[in-house]
């Protein structure tokens, strides 16, 4: 039987983490914001350390960085606003031309003696959400771009404390030099998880651009930089990031190109991700798959569609913190693959 100590204890750490949770949720804007900056600052610093072993002064170096960044910023900012303008007033066209090919595939089937009820499908097939919401992306564009600044801002400001911020440790971990390592050893991994994954997001982007590009697919700057962006979400992010041009390239009337499309999207996402990937990044995440997988749909409940893509960083995160100390050890263990410990040892 557990100890009174004992329950007032978990009773303590569930309560304090619900209210956590809630603060996040409540503030999730203001969070996000602080969370991207972070991360970015984690990948834009290996950059800056480049530079600095090379003997480049550190105000030329940030100027040189952060001049690349805006300059990409805004060219993808107006190709992806130009694209998003001509595709959402071609929308109705895509859906009749969708309707149609659905209306096709269905009439082959009912030839085999099959009933199927048109009318709920066509019914079910209503494009007016998602051109609501392609229509309030453009609209928003301004919005995302002052939210863009902020976290520039704060990049800006992170990096900029960086060398502070190793003195901070030295005096904190004084005492302790294995924390003091161990923080290193997961502000590395945490840099080298988004060095890679955004190496390995470029290439697919680059990829799927190519194939698009081959295959006179429709905006193929946009679906190229969403399958950048979605490759940041595990599990899922690939499949829905493909859905968009396959469909456009099912419209076009060229159903071999179209199976062709889908292929090359699964060679790509899988040589990329399931092997090139790993080999970069080894096995330092140590996160159990079904925790990767549940921790999309807590992070993305809590934070919205960045928490999707920063739900691995945090959940390691908090894999790390857990196993630092010995009373929460149980819960690292729990968010670990211990699988991959197995095949180390």
């Amino acid at each position: 039987m557990l100890e009174r100590s004992n329950i007032m204890y978990y009773f303590f750490y569930v309560a304090t983490s619900i209210i956590i949770i809630a603060g996040f949720k409540a503030a999730s804007e203001v969070v996000i914001i602080l969370l991207l900056s972070i991360f970015i600052a984690s990948i834009l610093s290996a950059f800056l350390n480049f530079m600095e072993e090379r003997k480049i002064p550190k105000l030329p170096s940030y100027f040189l960085l952060f001049s690349i960044l805006i300059i990409i910023s805004l060219l993808l900012t107006y190709m992806i606003n130009t694209s998003l303008t001509s595709f959402s007033s071609n929308l109705p066209i895509y859906e009749k031309k969708i309707k149609a090919s659905i209306l096709l595939i269905i009439n082959y089937i009912e030839e085999y003696g099959f009933n199927i009820n048109k009318e709920e499908i066509l019914k079910a097939l209503n494009f007016s959400y998602f051109f609501k919401f392609t229509t309030n992306l453009i609209g928003d564009i301004g919005a995302i771009f002052s939210k863009a600044l902020l976290v520039f801002i704060g990049v800006a400001f992170i990096l900029s404390e960086t060398k502070v911020f190793e003195k901070k440790l030295k005096v904190i971990f004084n005492s302790d030099s294995k924390k003091l390592y161990s923080f290193k050893l997961f502000s590395h991994n945490l840099q080298k998880y988004f060095i890679v994954k955004t190496f390995t997001s470029f290439l697919t982007g680059f990829f799927i651009f190519v194939v698009l590009f081959f295959f006179k697919v429709d905006y193929p700057i946009l679906w190229a930089v969403i399958a950048f962006l979605f490759n940041f979400i595990p599990v899922v992010g690939s499949i829905v990031a493909a859905i968009p041009a396959v469909l456009l390239s099912l419209v076009s009337g060229h159903l071999d190109h179209t199976l062709w499309l889908m292929l090359f999207y699964v060679v790509i996402n899988i040589s990329i991700s399931n092997i090139l990937e790993p080999k970069f990044m080894g096995k330092e995440l140590g996160l159990s798959p079904m925790i990767i997988f549940f921790s999309l749909i807590f992070w993305g409940w809590i934070l919205g569609i960045v928490g999707m893509f920063l739900a691995v960083p945090i959940t390691m995160t908090l894999k790390i913190a857990f196993e630092s100390t010995q009373n929460t050890r149980w819960i690292g263990v729990l968010l670990s693959d211990l699988s991959s410990k197995k095949n180390r040892s």
